[in-house]
């Protein structure tokens, strides 16, 4: 049996993988107004936003050292069961999160539920260079970049629904259920790589195989060869300029993500599902911010553009969107205007992103993007928790202006790394 676009049900099957992602981890923010009263009725309001920040750190810190064990593992084992291993072990992690008593055991669940959502991104960025050509990367990301985004459409309105009906501890076992469903279309559809498959046409496979070699001067067994150990991939200045730019620009992503539900709580008395009525406008811009960056960068390429002058154009058009939208969080006015400032942030963010998350396999070989991808996703995490820390005590007073002005001040770190740090975006070679 032969089937025609095999690489578009692949990245369409990592891109329901990465909505499901969202939908598990969005639960708790979600559902956070009912289980604090729950579990924690006695509690100050502080009190009750600092429980949730130290849930929310111990995620992000597992995230993060998930993100570069999985890195290794993906590059180890493979994409196929890579995604086996991740999605099964965090549905079984979400499912667990219903039998939580307190902060402990839900810091255990989230812990678990980290480390394995973490394997989505690595994964992400591995299939993405096996299965698409250069020129076509930047949309695949988009593609399942935009998963995130429609999981954050999509749970907060489903949860909020599933509340009148249910309890958040079935809840939990409900969205959990959905990531053990996955697994089975994945590995019916996903046998091997495209180079071995069994299904894909010999077109198709010689259109991406080609795709994929580079226009340097290299000859392909040279580029090949150079797989940098560890050492040498942190020894690389543009290595680091990945790094740092993905260190800066995530935690913005990670502000919205986890304090939309709580911010639309303090600030403007919403109950979870008032939430659900407006917590998912934001998530409207992300999901056209990451087609819009994909289809921008496949454009310039095919229009004759370099991946360099390509990748530095929308990577800076998506965090100069930002700025302004997010000093202008500082006063936003109505609930109404404050999600569709969201709504833009979230677009400029999804616009850059995409094409950040590319840029391991615009500059190593495929024996070496999930190692990077996997350091840098794990750098962003990090930088994720420094900033949710933060957040509890920037916003005690129920002002969330300093936050706002630390996530512009962090796109432009995100800018100035790409720029400063990757003179030329294009595949690196042995140095001599």
């Amino acid at each position: 049996m032969k089937m025609s676009g095999l690489r578009w049900w692949v990245v369409s099957l990592i891109a329901l993988a990465t909505i499901i992602n969202y939908i598990d981890r969005q639960a708790l923010s979600v559902l956070w107004p009912d289980i604090v009263e729950d579990l924690f009725p006695e509690k100050a309001a502080l009190e009750r936003k600092q429980i949730y920040a130290n849930i929310s750190i111990v995620f992000v810190f597992a995230y993060a050292f998930g993100q570069a064990i999985f890195g290794k593992i993906f590059d180890w084992i493979g994409t196929r069961i890579g995604f086996v291993l991740s999605i099964g072990v965090w549905s079984l992690a979400t499912v667990a999160h219903a039998f939580a008593q307190g902060m402990l055991s839900f810091s255990i669940f989230r812990a678990i539920l980290g480390i394995a959502e973490a394997g989505n991104w690595p994964g992400a960025a591995k299939g993405n260079a096996e299965w698409f050509p250069t020129k076509e990367r930047a949309l695949a990301q988009g593609i399942f970049n935009s998963g995130a985004a429609i999981g954050g459409i999509i749970a907060i309105p489903m949860i909020a629904y599933m509340t009148v009906y249910f309890n958040w501890q079935l809840i939990f076992i409900v969205v959990g259920g959905a990531g053990l469903l996955w697994l089975i279309p994945w590995m019916i559809l996903v046998k091997a790589p495209p180079g071995k498959h069994p299904w894909i046409t010999e077109q198709e496979r010689e259109y991406i195989l080609t795709g994929q070699r580079s226009t340097t001067k290299a000859s392909d067994a040279e580029e090949e060869e150079y797989a940098p150990s560890t050492g040498e991939l942190l020894a690389r200045k543009e290595s680091w300029g990945v790094i740092i730019a993905s260190a800066a620009i995530d935690p913005i992503w990670w502000l919205f993500v986890f304090w939309i539900p709580i911010y639309l709580n303090e600030v403007y008395g919403m109950d979870v599902q008032a939430i659900g009525i407006y917590g998912w406008v934001p998530y409207v811009g992300a999901m056209f911010g990451a087609w819009f960056g994909g289809l921008l960068a496949q454009n310039r390429l095919k229009a004759g553009w370099d991946t360099n002058k390509t990748r530095k154009l929308v990577i800076t058009l998506g965090c100069v969107i930002m700025l302004p939208a997010l000093i202008a969080m500082a006063d936003p006015g109505d609930p109404v205007s404050a999600v569709m400032i969201m709504a833009v942030i979230l677009f400029g963010f999804q616009t850059a992103i995409g094409n950040v998350q590319t840029l391991p396999s615009d500059l190593y070989g495929k024996k070496t993007v999930g190692s990077l991808s996997g350091f840098s996703g794990m750098a962003a995490k990090l930088g994720a928790v420094g900033l949710t820390s933060l957040v509890p005590y920037l916003t005690a007073d129920g002002n969330y202006t300093p936050a706002f002005v630390i996530g512009a001040s962090l796109a432009i770190i995100a800018m100035l790394a790409i720029w400063v740090l990757i003179p030329r975006v294009e595949r690196l070679t042995i140095k001599k």
